[in-house]
Order: C-alpha cells, then structure tokens, then sequence
C-alpha cells in the first residue's frame, strides 16, 4: 500500500512562490506516476501537472499553469515536487498528489494542503 503526504502549503501574496512536496512510502517510487490535483472552492477537481516514473519521458501542465509551475521528482528521496511561481489568487485551492502504477490512473492519494493566495 503505498501512501502520500504533501506538505508546503501556506499563505503567499500574489506573485510570491511556494513549493509543494509529496513523500511516498509503500511502493517502489521509480514505479510510479505522479500527478498533482487541485480543489478550488465550489469547482471540480482538475490534474495540473504529471510526471513519469523516471522523470522525463512524460511531463505534462495543465494550460492555465505552464510557464509558471514545475513539476519534479527525486527518486532516491520519494518525493514528488510542484515548485509553483507568479502565484495567484485563483490558485487558491486544496492542492493534492496521487499516484499509480499505471499512466493516467489515480489509485493513491494525499490527504491534501491547502494553498492560499491573497491579492
């Protein structure tokens, strides 16, 4: 059973940066996909950024996010990465990882961080 936890979230003035980071436990991390989700209030839940298991044959944004958020990994750290840049207040959300063996599948989640971005 593999499991995540994200941390970094937080309050940050438009404009300002965080870096969010997911650990996984359970699995063989190489193995995996990441993805990274986010909820903002009273919309769905939409995938903003994935990423392969080795880290470069598949990477992929979520238009409204490119140029402006990074997704990584360190494999030797099981940790996934979304270093977000010229934050703004609709990217208030909950912010979440999930991951899974499979390309374009979901079957592990975090329990989410919250990211708040004031005008």
């Amino acid at each position: 059973q593999v499991e995540l936890v994200e941390s970094g979230g937080g309050l940050v003035q438009a404009g300002g940066s965080l870096r969010l980071s997911c650990a996984a436990s359970g699995g063989t991390f190489s193995q995996l996909y990441m993805s990274w989700f986010r909820r903002a209030p009273g919309q769905e839940r939409e995938l903003i950024a994935y990423i392969s298991g080795d880290g470069r044959s598949a990477i992929g944004y979520l238009d409204s996010v490119k140029g402006r958020f990074t997704i990584s990994r360190d494999n030797a750290k099981n940790t996934v990465y979304l270093q977000m840049n010229s934050l703004k207040p609709k990217d208030t959300a909950i912010y979440y990882c999930a991951g899974d063996f499979s390309a374009n599948r979901y079957a592990y989640w975090g329990q989410g961080t919250q990211v708040t971005v004031s005008p």
